[in-house]
């Protein structure tokens, strides 16, 4: 963590808007989120999820307001924002891993390069963590030899390679068949447990009641209701998210 990083919110969001030309996505959120927060977001498609979670590590600019991450207005143009991204992990629908590299390369590629690691160094971190999520045998195969279950836990691994202060999960497993959603929340399951910071875009709101230490409702590109699971699923005050509830639960 950054050495001046004061302990407050780890994410702190102020007045954040997002707009595509005429068209605003978001406007006006107002969001912090706390060390070993794991926050779910859940809505309906097109409510602004996924452009927040992206404004976070500025993989979209927003149009206003501001995102401090350990203390550093991120959103401000002197800002290195790839150091910052570094503490980032991000892990989306898409496995997006490198076809032509097995996955040892995969994992050690971004160690090597942006933290100066040794090969060693960096394969002894990967094939910890391979370990960790059951596919240390696969360390030399190649992405096209996997399944979308396993390489979406390769790509949750080559996140945690960087050692970030935060996971940002943007529907990791809306990509997925059915039957292999189970190991890559597995996965999830052991980092919240694990502490780890984690904002995660997602429509699997049984594993969010399981996980979550607080689920964000969001509508018309704002957060509208947010609370504890047990309390935002049984006892829902806003009326778009009864709503929603009553459709997908």
């Amino acid at each position: 963590m950054s050495a001046n990083y004061n302990g407050e919110a780890l994410i702190r969001v102020e007045n954040l808007g997002k707009s595509f030309g005429a068209i605003h996505v978001l406007s006006g959120i107002n969001v912090d989120i706390h060390a070993g927060d794991v926050v779910f977001v859940v809505g309906p498609s097109g409510s602004g999820k996924s452009t927040f979670l992206r404004c976070l590590n500025l993989l979209e600019e927003p149009t206003e307001g501001h995102v401090f991450f350990e203390g550093v207005d991120i959103t401000d143009k002197h800002t290195d924002i790839d150091k910052h991204r570094q503490k980032m992990g991000m892990v989306f629908q898409q496995f997006n891993l490198f076809p032509h590299m097995d996955i040892m390369k995969n994992l050690t590629i971004a160690p090597m390069k942006l933290q100066g690691k040794s090969q060693q160094e960096a394969e002894a971190e990967a094939m910890r963590l391979l370990e960790r999520v059951g596919l240390a045998d696969r360390a030399h195969a190649y992405p096209s030899q996997l399944s979308g279950g396993q390489k979406q836990r390769i790509a949750i691994v080559r996140a945690l390679c960087m050692k970030p202060d935060v996971m940002l999960f943007d529907e990791p497993t809306s990509a997925l068949d059915p039957e292999m959603v189970g190991e890559v929340l597995e996965v999830m399951r052991d980092l919240a447990k694990e502490k780890m910071t984690m904002v995660v875009v997602t429509h699997e709101m049984g594993f969010a009641r399981e996980v979550a230490t607080r689920v964000m409702f969001m509508d018309g590109g704002n957060f509208v209701e947010e609370a504890p699971p047990q309390e935002f699923f049984t006892n829902p005050k806003n009326e778009r998210l009864q709503s929603f509830l009553s459709k997908v639960l």
